[in-house]
């Protein structure tokens, strides 16, 4: 069953990316910008983009919208400014669900406690891996769930400080989720450069010292991967 309307406050790439992915989720998007900024993409945007400013009391949003049939997407890029969105709309709606972007652990504890309902890290893999997978509904359907949902799943980073364990293997050649119980789903090189794993070029880059996996678990599963892999980035 789709979801009312989705309300995403801010406008920037990772609103664009995060459009995309919930689409097929919400019968009504808008789009809130803060301030004049570029009008990239304006123009040839199908969903209503509407000004705001952080000071608003939310009287005009009361009444345009049925709140609890939304769900707020706050993406704004500078961090303070998301964290008090984030306290402004949840002191006026303590029932909404909020969605935050958050760029580090700190920025994430923060709008925890400022009242998002979960928060997601704006960490380019995952950006990467939502474009990548835009075309495999199930996994769609899955990556929503985790993302923008209650979910008992979660998606977490963790650096490879073993990789002699592979002895030279393929992301793609390993079955992660019968050894390891988790589902792999992109590695960040350490050149910064962002692989699906099932990709044709991920086949191509055997597992190395240094790399980040973008991985899905349950939490003691995740917990276990850490613990043989090395650090974890989440």
């Amino acid at each position: 069953m789709r979801k009312s309307t989705a309300l995403l406050f801010g406008y920037n790439d990772y609103t664009l990316e995060i459009v995309k992915n919930i689409s097929l989720y919400y019968e009504n998007i808008k789009i809130f910008r803060l301030d004049e900024g570029s009008d990239k993409n304006i123009q040839n945007s199908k969903y209503e983009i509407l000004r705001f400013d952080l000071s608003d009391d939310w009287d005009e949003l009361k009444g345009s919208v049925n709140i609890d049939e939304c769900t707020a997407f706050c993406v704004l890029e500078d961090t303070a400014e998301n964290i008090f969105l984030t306290i402004s709309l949840r002191e006026a709606f303590r029932e909404l669900s909020i969605v935050a972007l958050a760029e580090d652990k700190e920025s994430s504890d923060k709008l925890s406690l400022a009242g998002a309902s979960r928060v997601i890290p704006t960490i380019q893999t995952t950006a990467n891996m939502i474009v990548e997978m835009l075309e495999k509904p199930i996994i769609t359907q899955v990556l929503h769930n985790i993302l923008y949902e209650k979910s008992d799943l979660k998606i977490a980073q963790i650096r490879v400080d073993n990789a002699h364990r592979f002895e030279g293997a393929y992301p793609y050649d390993i079955d992660w989720g019968a050894e390891y119980n988790v589902l792999v789903l992109s590695v960040l090189r350490e050149d910064l450069e962002t692989e699906f794993i099932y990709s044709s070029k991920a086949k191509h880059h055997q597992i190395k010292e240094g790399d980040v996996f973008v991985v899905v678990g349950y939490e003691k599963d995740l917990g276990e991967f850490e613990r043989i892999m090395g650090s974890r980035y989440d």
